[in-house]
């Protein structure tokens, strides 16, 4: 399935490159969020109308989240958590967990745009976080897990 995007996606391309995708990205995540439309001729001529104003958009976006990184440089984040001996958490802190204590110290943050490669946290101590605003912008904070007293 050939699609034109509608916005930058990370390891796929950027605003207007038609890229080949499998069919089922293509219609079931693609296609209903926005991020691109089929590339027929019909498209392709609509699309070359509205360039100038995706890439107005896609600017926008861009400096709204450079600014969004910004503010969470210096950041660090606490979290109280209860545990066991030897520092295991009764459960574990996740992208939510994260996400809130984030947004609760000043900044807007979902959870979707906290990375956690090696999966939720399950032990006391100090760890960094990704946040990934955009494509083309992330940051990361430190954020400190520790035992309520």
């Amino acid at each position: 399935m050939e699609v034109i995007l509608l916005e930058k996606l990370g390891k796929l391309g950027n605003l207007g490159d038609k890229v080949k995708v499998k069919s089922g990205y293509g219609r079931n995540y693609l296609l209903p969020f926005g991020k691109a439309v089929a590339a027929t001729e019909a498209n392709v001529a609509e699309f070359e109308t509205r360039r100038a104003g995706l890439e107005k958009s896609a600017n926008e976006k861009l400096s709204t989240a450079e600014t969004r990184a910004e503010s969470l440089v210096d950041l660090v984040v606490t979290i109280e958590a209860t545990a066991g001996e030897g520092g295991k958490l009764f459960g574990s802190v996740g992208p939510r967990d994260v996400a809130d204590a984030i947004t609760s110290a000043g900044v807007e943050v979902s959870k979707s745009e906290v990375r956690m490669p090696q999966g939720p946290i399950r032990e006391l101590g100090e760890y960094q976080v990704v946040v990934h605003f955009h494509a083309d912008v992330e940051t990361s904070v430190e954020l400190a897990v520790i035992e309520i007293e």
